[in-house]
């Protein structure tokens, strides 16, 4: 059993800043970390192959620092990783990064099961998992939250809805995004450490991966951001006067100025 595992390397943390002339996150002097959603995937993708067998490759398109966050994956379970970096992937919406994805696991050619958690916190989106199945012409199942079984070439889970749970089965091979409810992600042993360091990461170019350079990127990308700022929230407040009654009264009157009843 062979599992792709897609990472990203995010921002630590909520308070950030935005450079107004570039409309881009200020990155420097903030700690990046895995992606927490891609961690249960990670994890999952683990425990399929210590009951399977195979092999779990995980892999991330990013800049050169992205490595670390690879050499992370390694020391909690990853037998390999691959890194996609290149100055062409830079300014990537979902659809840019779906494709280069799924060129660089089309070259990779030993996926049963791509798992991706089901949404990054920095953009949110949860579109990169149902784009890149469709990108790699396989079936996708989302907010899988349990893997019941995995024989003869399929997979039955359990996915989380809005009201309860669905038994999904499906052919492999397959993608499928994972909820946190799936399992709780394992600390780097001491071993997994000392793997990680000496590990050799594995880095592909658009070219190597056989990338068309319009497809990728900025180039590549159906949406772009044209501006990010943070709301300004302007709160002004009324002391009402009188009796109850008459404060009632005015406030009703205020509400229905206001047209919020």
């Amino acid at each position: 059993m062979n599992i792709i595992v897609c990472l990203k390397q995010v921002p630590g943390t909520t308070k950030v800043s935005i450079d107004p002339q570039t409309n881009t996150l200020v990155r420097q002097g903030i700690k990046n970390i895995v992606n927490p959603f891609d961690t249960y995937a990670l994890e999952e993708g683990v425990r399929i192959k210590e009951k399977h067998g195979g092999k779990v490759t995980a892999i991330s398109m990013g800049p050169p620092q992205a490595e670390e966050m690879l050499r992370e994956a390694i020391s909690t379970g990853a037998d390999e990783a691959i890194l996609l970096s290149d100055r062409s992937f830079a300014g990537a919406d979902t659809l840019a990064t779906s494709y280069t994805l799924a060129r660089a696991i089309n070259k990779i050619k030993e996926d049963n099961l791509v798992i991706c958690g089901r949404q990054t916190i920095d953009g949110d989106t949860g579109q990169v998992g149902p784009e890149l199945a469709e990108m790699l012409g396989i079936p996708f199942i989302a907010y899988v939250s349990r893997i019941e079984e995995i024989n003869n070439g399929r997979i039955r889970v359990q996915r989380l809805v809005e009201d309860g749970h669905e038994i999904i089965e499906s052919t492999l091979p397959a993608v499928i995004t994972v909820v946190k409810e799936i399992n709780t992600p394992r600390l780097p042993s001491l071993r997994g450490m000392s793997k990680a360091k000496s590990a050799v990461i594995t880095t592909w170019t658009a070219q190597e991966i056989g990338a068309d350079k319009e497809m990728v990127g900025l180039s590549g990308s159906a949406t772009r951001v044209i501006k990010i700022f943070f709301p300004q929230r302007v709160r002004h407040g009324e002391m009402l006067q009188g009796s109850p009654e008459s404060q009632a009264a005015s406030l009703i009157d205020k509400l229905r100025q206001a047209k919020l009843i």
